[in-house]
């Protein structure tokens, strides 16, 4: 995939766990990534947990504003459960998404802290097909 267009967003999303919570994280995530991977629009989801920081990294990589509203949309019973068992301790916005994603990042993370955002400046990706994976 090459991607030659400024809609493209990339989501980092540090996420402290919860003490005495994380197999009932690593389940919610498990779940969350597999529903995902079926159902939702995103080009990619990665997640990585640094269990002796108790801190978990998740990555989203959507084709533009319109797939991050789908993706609220499909998937907020999944984002429920997962924040059952943490906290949202920094939110990284790579991309320029529009002002409702944009808003609606600010309102979901309410007063906890201010989501950071950082213009593309260029880029491409190389994504393995589903079969090379």
């Amino acid at each position: 995939m090459t991607d030659s267009g400024n809609a493209v967003l990339l989501f980092r999303n540090t996420m402290r766990i919860t003490d005495g919570h994380l197999e009932s994280f690593r389940d919610a995530i498990a779940q969350a990534v597999a529903f995902a991977e079926q159902h939702g629009p995103q080009l990619m989801v990665q997640t990585f947990v640094d269990e002796e920081r108790m801190l978990a990294h998740s990555f989203q990589l959507y084709q533009d504003s319109d797939a991050v509203r789908l993706h609220w949309k499909l998937a907020d019973p999944y984002i429920q459960e997962v924040m059952k068992h943490c906290r949202v301790e920094r939110f990284e916005v790579f991309g320029e998404p529009d002002a409702d994603v944009a808003a609606g990042l600010r309102s979901a993370l309410g007063e906890q802290f201010e989501p950071t955002f950082s213009p593309r400046i260029a880029g491409f990706a190389r994504l393995p097909s589903a079969s090379e994976t």
